[in-house]
C-alpha cells in the first residue's frame, strides 16, 4: 500500500511539474489550405509529422519528403497526402526528389524545412552530416524548387533553426568540415542552426518583389528524436528535463504552422521567429556579409553556379527588424 502510494504521489508530482513549469504557445486556428500544395521533409517523426498533420487536416496537398513514410492519409482523414524519398544526407537523393516532384506536382506554395540531426558523422558527399542534413540539403532542395515557389507565388519557405544558432562559428573558408575539439558533435549542430538564420535571411534579401518569402523558426525546446543522438553520459540528465520540461511535437510545431499560414507575415520576410513572434536573433544570425558569403559558400559546395538566384540589388538589413543595440 505505502508502496502504491509512492508512486502516486510521484505521478502527481511529475505531472504538476510538467504543467506548471513549461510553457507552451496556444494552438492558433489556422486557415483553409485546399487547393495549396506543401512539402514537409522530415515528416515521418516529430515536429515534422505533427506539422504534415495539421496542414493536411486544413486540406492541402502534402508531400512527405523523408525515408520512410510513418503518417498514414487517415489520420488526416485528407487522401491528398503523399510520400516521396528523400535522404538529406545524399545531395544525389536531392535533386532526384526535386526531378521526380517537379516532374509529377504542377504546384509547390509551402516548403517546409524541418528535418534535422544531431549526430556527428560524414555523408557520401564528404561533409559533415549536421551541416549538410540541417542546412546544406535544404540549400539546395530550395533552389531547385525556387521556380516552381515563384511560379505559384504568393509562396513560403519556413526553416526550422534552432536558438543554438547562439553558439554557431562559422567559416566561409571551411564550410562543411566537421569542427574539432571535445564538443565537435554540438558545435557542428550549432554551426548548422545558425546556417539555417542566415539561409532564410538571404534568401528573404534575394526574393525580394518575387512574393516568395521566407522565415527561420525556433520551435521551442521539443521532446523529439534529435535526442536520441545525445551522448550516453548526458542521457540521463536530458532525457528526464525532456520529458519534464520541454514541449511536445505538437506544441513544437505551432511556431511552425504559424509562419507557414499566418496571414500579413510578407513584411517579416527573412526574420526569426519563436512562439513569441519574430525575435532578433543573436548576432551572428544577423551577419549580412557573412549570410552572403555562406549561401556564395553553399552554392559552391552543392555545385549550383552564379545563375541560381538573384545577384544584383542585394541589399543589408530587413524592413521591420529592430535596431541591434
Amino acid at each position: 500500500m505505502g508502496w502504491a502510494l509512492l508512486g502516486v504521489g510521484v505521478l502527481l508530482v511529475y505531472t504538476l511539474l510538467r504543467h506548471g513549469l513549461r510553457s507552451a504557445p496556444r494552438p492558433h486556428a489556422r486557415p483553409e489550405l485546399r487547393g495549396r500544395t506543401a512539402i514537409v521533409t522530415g515528416g515521418s517523426s516529430g515536429i515534422g509529422a505533427a506539422t504534415a498533420l495539421e496542414l493536411a487536416r486544413c486540406g492541402a496537398r502534402v508531400i512527405l519528403a523523408t525515408r520512410s513514410a510513418l503518417l498514414c492519409p487517415q489520420e488526416t482523414g485528407n487522401d491528398e497526402v503523399r510520400f516521396m524519398h528523400l535522404d538529406l544526407a545524399s545531395l544525389r537523393s536531392v535533386r532526384a526528389f526535386a526531378s521526380t516532384f517537379l516532374l509529377q506536382e504542377p504546384h509547390l506554395h509551402l516548403l517546409i524545412n524541418n528535418a534535422g540531426v544531431s549526430a556527428g558523422g560524414t555523408t557520401e558527399d564528404g561533409f559533415s552530416l549536421p551541416f549538410q542534413v540541417n542546412h546544406l540539403g535544404h540549400f539546395l532542395l530550395t533552389q531547385l524548387l525556387l521556380e516552381r515557389l515563384r511560379s505559384c507565388a504568393p509562396s513560403r519557405v519556413v526553416i526550422v533553426a534552432s536558438s543554438a544558432h547562439c553558439a554557431g562559428r562559422l567559416h566561409p573558408e571551411s564550410l562543411g568540415r566537421p569542427p574539432s575539439g571535445l564538443f565537435s558533435t554540438f558545435q557542428d549542430y550549432c554551426d548548422s542552426k545558425l546556417a539555417n538564420v542566415l539561409h532564410a535571411r538571404e534568401l528573404a534579401t534575394r526574393e525580394q518583389g518575387t512574393q516568395v518569402t521566407c522565415y527561420a523558426v525556433h520551435p521551442g525546446f521539443v521532446n523529439t528524436s534529435l535526442f536520441r543522438h545525445a551522448p550516453l553520459w548526458l542521457k540521463p540528465l536530458l532525457l528526464p528535463l525532456a520529458w519534464l520540461l520541454f514541449l511536445d511535437a505538437s506544441e513544437g510545431a505551432q511556431v511552425v504552422l504559424d509562419c507557414a499560414t499566418q496571414e500579413g507575415l510578407e513584411p517579416l520576410s527573412g526574420r526569426y521567429f519563436t512562439d513569441c513572434g519574430p525575435q532578433l536573433p543573436w548576432p551572428a544570425g544577423r551577419d549580412d556579409r557573412l549570410a552572403r558569403a555562406l549561401w556564395e559558400g553553399s552554392e559552391r559546395l552543392v555545385g549550383l553556379g552564379m545563375a541560381w538566384g538573384h545577384q544584383d540589388g542585394h541589399q543589408e538589413g530587413h524592413e521591420g527588424e529592430p535596431t541591434a543595440q
